[in-house]
């Protein structure tokens, strides 16, 4: 059985020419949304995935409606592998339930992987590059030793409110509150 999903990003864009490609290439059952793709929780996405029964094939108009990235159609793909039921995009020739279609598709997943990979290899070199100029890494802290103990100090005394004291120091109270509770964790390990 073919089921649609169609989706569109806004209430002003028409779904009807996704549909009508859908009941063209024979979708029985068309679940149909407006909501970014951007968004993870899609309602009627998650409704034809549970419709869906092992050698079922999910059709969409074009892949740029299941996710926005290759690594989001890919793991979507492999899910619907998972569950023992075919893909096809309408727009870019994809079914995966032909030899050339599952051929493409792996292709595609290669070159995200490869992508994933090179993206890794330029992190660790800008890294270790950074610790050659003796550059350690991480975030810098927010409030620097000497603050931190003024903060402390006022805080201990308890004649200024905390939401004062903070102001005046330009931190914000909640980062006073957990370099505190960082202060009292050490204190209490040594």
């Amino acid at each position: 059985m073919f089921i649609g999903y169609a989706r569109v990003s806004t209430d002003d864009q028409s779904l009807d020419g996704q549909i009508d490609a859908l009941e063209k290439a024979g979708c029985e059952k068309i679940f149909q949304e407006h909501v970014s793709g951007v968004k993870k929780d899609r309602k009627a996405l998650n409704e034809a995935l549970e419709y869906l029964r092992p050698g079922d094939t999910l059709v969409v108009y074009r892949l740029d409606r299941l996710g926005r990235s290759v690594r989001q159609l890919i793991e979507f793909v492999n899910e619907l592998k998972e569950k023992q039921v075919l893909f096809k995009s309408i727009s870019e020739a994809i079914d995966t339930s032909t030899p050339t279609g599952q051929f493409f598709f792996h292709i595609t997943a290669a070159f995200a992987e490869l992508e994933r990979n090179l993206i890794r290899e330029r992190t660790q070199v800008g890294l270790r590059a950074a610790r050659a100029r003796g550059r350690k890494g991480g975030r810098k802290k927010v409030i620097d030793k000497q603050t931190f103990e003024i903060a402390l100090q006022l805080y201990e005394e308890n004649k200024t409110p905390v939401t004062e004291f903070c102001k005046r120091l330009g931190i914000a109270k909640r980062t006073f509150y957990r370099y505190l509770a960082e202060h009292k964790a050490a204190k209490s390990s040594s």
